[in-house]
């Protein structure tokens, strides 16, 4: 896809914050200091619209995107890092079970996993409100440039394994510093809008 526009929307932690329901919606996920914003930003090619931060933790509410005026981007909270204060930690988890059940412009969730570590508890706790859901969702494996190539091969069959899934789920490897993987995930996004039965009244709704 070739981006035209995007822009920042809004930030909100509940839905009566939300903006609208218009637009179908691809949301990002995963860890603290996975490398989520900067993704985000490599397939926006913006360098500052979702915001990067060397401190884990940073992004605590949901940030909504627009892009092109015919689909969202949204940035949920990073989790899993502990000098983040008890209170905010404990909000992370209902703040985006409730996005992820009640959103339902909701087309595709990225989780995102940094290729160097192993995943965690909360990682699987997200595949299974996915699953839980039903919403589809792939894997995007971000910081490969940090890694060996046959390292890389090693580390794929490992998370795949550690998190049950089959040889064939969609395992992406991505590099914010490289670009590798940024057309495949927006093969896979176009793939969801494509097949989003109701994408022609968004884009009328946009043309206006």
């Amino acid at each position: 896809m070739k981006v035209l526009s995007a822009e920042f929307v809004l930030s909100a932690k509940s839905p009566a914050h939300y903006p609208p329901a218009v637009l179908p919606e691809i949301a990002f996920a995963g860890r603290s200091n996975v490398g989520k914003s900067s993704l985000i930003n490599t397939l926006l090619k913006r360098k500052g619209l979702a915001r990067t931060s060397n401190t884990p933790g940073r992004t605590q509410e949901i940030n909504f995107f627009t892009v092109n005026r015919r689909l969202a981007f949204i940035d949920l909270p990073g989790y899993g890092y502990a000098k983040v204060p008890e209170a905010i930690r404990q909000q992370w988890g209902p703040m985006i079970e409730t996005y992820l059940s009640e959103r339902e412009t909701l087309r595709l969730v990225i989780l995102i996993l940094d290729i160097r570590r192993d995943p965690t508890e909360q990682d699987r706790q997200l595949i299974g409100w996915l699953e839980f859901y039903r919403l589809p969702f792939l894997i995007a494996l971000t910081k490969i440039d940090k890694v060996s190539r046959s390292e890389l091969g090693r580390r794929q069959r490992r998370i795949g394994e550690d998190l049950g899934l089959s040889p064939a789920a969609p395992l992406i490897s991505f590099s914010a510093k490289t670009g590798v993987g940024k057309d495949l995930l927006w093969r896979e996004i176009e793939k969801v809008l494509a097949s989003h039965p109701g994408l022609e009244k968004y884009e009328r709704h946009n043309d206006k």
